[in-house]
C-alpha cells in the first residue's frame, strides 16, 4: 500500500502539459485497424462467452485492496501520470525536469501510437460491459465520460502497451518488468469493468502495429536516438556520441 500511495502523490505533482502531445503522425495517417484486425466477438460467439466470464472474474478482482487501489491509479488518463506508472518498471523517473529527452520520445511516441484507436472506436461502437449490466465500475468516477464511447479497441492498454514498447527501446534491460507492468495495466481495464477481455487482447497487437509504423518517421528516430543518449549518460555516466554533449550541459544545469 506504501508502494501505491507513493505513485498516487506523485502523480498529483504531475503537470498536464502531455495531454496533447506533438504527435509523428495524424490519425489519418495512421494504420485503419478495421482493415487489418478482427471485429468484436459476436454475442453468441465462445469468444463473447469467454468476455463474460472475465468480466465476473474482474468483478472478484475488486476485493483486494491493494490492486484496487493500483487500477485507480491507472485508470488516470494522463501521459504524465503514466510515465510515473513505467518510470518504476523502467528504472529512472521519466519527467520533463529529469529526463527531457526521454520524457519526449515517451509521450510524443506513446501519443502517436495511440491514435490508431479512434477509428475503431467509432466504427464499432462496441457497448462496455458495465453499460451492458448497468452496474457500477470499480472506477466510478469514470462512468459517465466512457459511457457512450466505444469500447473496442481499449485505449488505455494500447498506451500501456505502446508506453512498454517505447521504453524498452531505450532500456532493453528492462524488458520483462515493463511488459509485465503493461500486461497488468491492461488487464485492470477488465477489473474495473470498463473493458472486455477481447477489448484488451486486441490492443496488444493494435498498439504493436503503431509502433511499427511510428519507426518510420526520421523525426522520431533521432528523438530516440536523443533519449537513448540521455539514459546512457545518466545511468553509465557516458556521453555515447560528441553530438550529444548538448543534452548533457542540459542536464548538468
Amino acid at each position: 500500500m506504501k508502494y501505491i500511495s507513493f505513485l498516487l502523490s506523485l502523480c498529483l505533482c504531475a503537470s498536464v502539459f502531455a495531454q496533447n502531445p506533438q504527435t509523428y503522425f495524424t490519425k489519418e495517417e495512421m494504420t485503419n485497424l478495421v482493415n487489418c484486425l478482427p471485429a468484436p466477438p459476436d454475442s453468441g460467439s465462445l469468444e463473447f462467452a469467454n468476455d463474460i466470464l472475465r468480466y465476473m472474474w474482474g468483478k472478484t478482482m475488486r476485493q483486494d485492496a491493494e490492486r484496487a487501489a493500483e487500477i485507480e491509479h491507472d485508470a488516470i488518463w494522463n501521459l504524465d501520470t503514466l510515465a510515473v506508472i513505467f518510470s518504476v518498471p523502467f528504472g529512472l523517473e521519466i519527467s520533463q525536469e529529469k529526463t527531457p529527452e526521454i520524457y519526449k520520445a515517451f509521450t510524443q511516441g506513446v501519443g502517436t501510437i495511440e491514435l490508431v484507436r479512434i477509428i475503431p472506436k467509432a466504427y464499432y461502437n462496441r457497448k462496455r460491459p458495465y453499460v451492458m449490466y448497468n452496474e457500477h465500475m470499480l472506477t466510478t468516477w469514470e462512468e459517465d465520460e466512457l459511457r457512450n464511447e466505444g469500447s473496442y479497441p481499449s485505449g488505455h492498454t494500447i498506451r500501456g502497451w505502446a508506453a512498454a514498447l517505447v521504453l524498452a527501446e531505450i532500456n532493453p534491460a528492462a524488458t520483462a518488468e515493463l511488459f509485465a507492468r503493461a500486461w497488468r495495466y491492461g488487464e485492470n481495464r477488465v477489473i474495473t469493468g470498463a473493458h472486455w477481455q477481447s477489448d484488451v487482447d486486441v490492443s496488444r497487437p493494435a498498439a504493436s502495429i503503431g509502433y511499427v509504423q511510428l519507426q518510420s518517421s526520421p523525426a522520431y528516430r533521432e528523438q530516440m536516438d536523443r533519449a537513448r543518449a540521455e539514459f546512457v549518460y545518466l545511468v553509465y555516466g557516458i556521453v555515447p556520441d560528441k553530438k550529444y554533449k548538448a543534452i548533457v550541459k542540459n542536464l548538468a544545469r
